[in-house]
């Protein structure tokens, strides 16, 4: 008896699970048919584009984390796509039936060459004459700001705020949290700006850490400024002078003063005011078009002589949720095969991370052009460290003029929790080896502290490691090797100091990336198409197991606010295992 109700209760659990199961598999299947029938959506005549800056905005869809619940329910708005936008601009530009661009401001996540590059492809946009308006009913984020200054008229809630302030980078320092917990942070490194330990080491910015962050946000900043202060038709110390004064404070009466608006209205007034400029009636709704909806009829140029490929790599390398570095050798073998494939661009949007992760990306990339395909490298926000090591041998680099990159440096950090477990928690560990170092690598936070001679050892490693990246970069650059470490040492570089030091080519967008590459490939314009890799599939696998744990993250990061992302971070460095090419999280705001 009691073993066939076992047997009927833990059947009904198992009943449940899988109809759980099935009901968010059809759910999801039916959002995405939902979704693609949105993206069908006809656009009327007199439309606008809705541009609605509002959450992160990442390089391509497929490297954020699918957020299934959002699927389910239709909330799923916390990502936009930089590619989806930017094809979206490009349709609206051709397409009469769209009237002009309606910039609705609510607080975009994204760092400075992203925002960059919308600006840019809404200046693009410009030139067909058509209208763009810019309107916050809450409050213009300093991001938000900043492409919304290329609108012909800026509009603000008339108690909305302004927020713009400069750029600071905040980095947070663990060693007296690490003293008190009895956790020693063993470093390894090569380069006196290699800052990405220094958390573990010190406790608070080193002088050298300081004179190469202020050096680029100091040159980030002066980009982003003198564009915002020509915008609005002031001189570029005025503005700076705006940004000391906490705008965010000021009465919007002073903002129109200042120039940082045209007007002040409410939303429905705004709503009023698109509707003259599209030449609808007061009592007509208004036809307002979606980035993804705008996205599905841009038409790239057909492959009549050949293609260009562009192969994104977005996120850490082989950090979890990033880049795979054996997935984008394999992409880029696949590439190889493929007669049809004339040129390859490689879009880098990363921070770095393995070192043997970045070699084999680099070597793999090596074989593309000997294959007698051009490449060039497009680089994003970011493409430091790692980042930099497969970028470095490219035939042709171009960067945004904000754009961080070099960091060109190499680290390990071991962990010992020595002092916590046997002086606090008083665990005592017994080792029994075979070797004089048996030990090192099978005991984990249980690890002594290393001895001089292990210390060695790893410092060598990381040299030679350091010693080959510097070598990449050199015969990459046809520079050298003495001359690459001089500007090396880890240092963080803007794009426009890396030009003047010959770490890249040229500033210019994806776009110009493609062009070049179709130049040297002898492609006439108008007879290539363009292909993009890896292609974007979704994981069903990877669905359902964010599912299963995105309540707990989703309770953590609440309870711990701000400080959910940097103990996100410290955690992942507890776990790697590798040596690392990797820039320091920082976050510039």
């Amino acid at each position: 008896m009691l073993k066939r109700f076992i047997l009927i209760v833990c059947g009904s659990f198992v009943g449940a699970f899988l109809a759980l199961v099935v009901f968010f598999i059809s759910a999801i299947m039916l959002s995405m048919a939902l979704m693609k029938m949105g993206s069908s959506q006809k656009v009327a005549d007199n439309s606008v584009l809705h541009l609605c800056l509002e959450g992160a905005m990442d390089e391509r869809q497929g490297n954020e984390e699918v957020n299934v619940m959002g699927l389910v329910t239709g909330n799923n708005f916390e990502y936009m796509y930089l590619d989806e936008t930017i094809k979206a601009l490009k349709a609206a530009k051709e397409d009469d039936r769209i009237q002009g661009i309606f910039i609705e401001c609510k607080g975009m996540e994204a760092s400075a060459a992203t925002l960059r590059q919308v600006r840019q492809a809404i200046i693009d946009f410009k030139k067909s004459g058509k209208f763009v308006y810019a309107y916050a009913n809450e409050g213009y984020s300093q991001g938000d700001y900043y492409v919304a200054t290329v609108a012909d008229s800026i509009l603000l809630n008339p108690i909305g705020s302004v927020d713009v302030h400069g750029l600071a980078a905040v980095t947070p320092y663990y060693k007296k949290l690490l003293d008190k917990v009895g956790v020693e942070m063993q470093v390894v490194r090569v380069g006196t700006y290699k800052s990405a330990v220094e958390p573990y080491m010190i406790d608070s910015i080193s002088p050298a850490n300081r004179e190469q962050q202020e050096l680029f946000l100091n040159n980030i900043w002066g980009t982003m400024a003198s564009e915002m202060a020509a915008a609005r038709g002031i001189s570029v110390d005025a503005f700076n002078t705006l940004a000391d004064s906490i705008t965010i404070a000021m009465e919007t009466p002073r903002l129109v003063k200042s120039h940082l608006v045209d007007r002040t209205c409410y939303q429905h007034e705004m709503e009023s005011r698109l509707k003259q400029l599209c030449g609808l009636d007061p009592d007509d709704d208004l036809r307002l078009v979606s980035i993804p909806v705008m996205a599905s009829y841009y038409e790239p140029a057909k492959s009549k002589d050949g293609s260009i490929a562009v192969v994104y790599a977005s996120g850490e390398i082989d950090g979890g949720g990033g880049i795979d570095s054996e997935e984008l050798v394999a992409t880029l073998e696949d590439i190889m095969k493929d007669d049809d494939i004339k040129g390859v661009v490689l879009r880098v949007n990363s921070p770095g991370g393995s070192a043997f992760g970045s070699e084999q990306i680099w070597e793999a990339l090596e074989r593309v052009k000997k294959t007698g395909r051009p490449l060039a490298v497009s680089m994003g926000d970011l493409a430091a460290s790692g980042g930099y090591y497969i970028s470095c041998g490219a035939d042709h680099i171009f960067a945004d003029s904000v754009t961080i990159t070099g960091s060109i440096g190499v680290f390990g950090v071991i962990p010992t929790g020595q002092e916590l477990y046997q002086n606090k928690l008083g665990i005592n560990v017994s080792v029994v080896k075979t070797n004089a170092n048996s030990e090192m690598s099978a005991m984990g936070i249980y690890n002594k502290k290393f001895t001089p001679v292990q210390l060695a050892a790893l410092q060598n490693y990381v040299n030679q490691t350091y010693d080959l990246f510097t070598k990449r970069c050199a015969d990459g650059r046809h520079m050298p090797q003495d001359s690459i470490k001089k500007i090396a040492e880890g240092r963080v570089w803007d794009a426009k100091s890396a030009k003047k030091l010959n770490l890249i080519d040229d500033f210019g967008s994806l776009d110009d990336a493609i062009k070049w590459v179709a130049a040297k490939a002898k492609l006439q314009e108008g007879r290539y198409g363009v292909i993009e890799a890896p292609e974007v599939t979704m994981n069903w696998k990877t669905m359902l197991g964010s599912f299963a744990t995105s309540k707990y993250r989703d309770k953590l990061a609440q309870e711990m606010g701000d400080f959910y992302k940097y103990f996100e971070q410290l955690k992942s460095i507890l776990n790697r295992h590798h040596v690392l090419c990797l820039m320091e999280y920082t976050e510039i705001r």
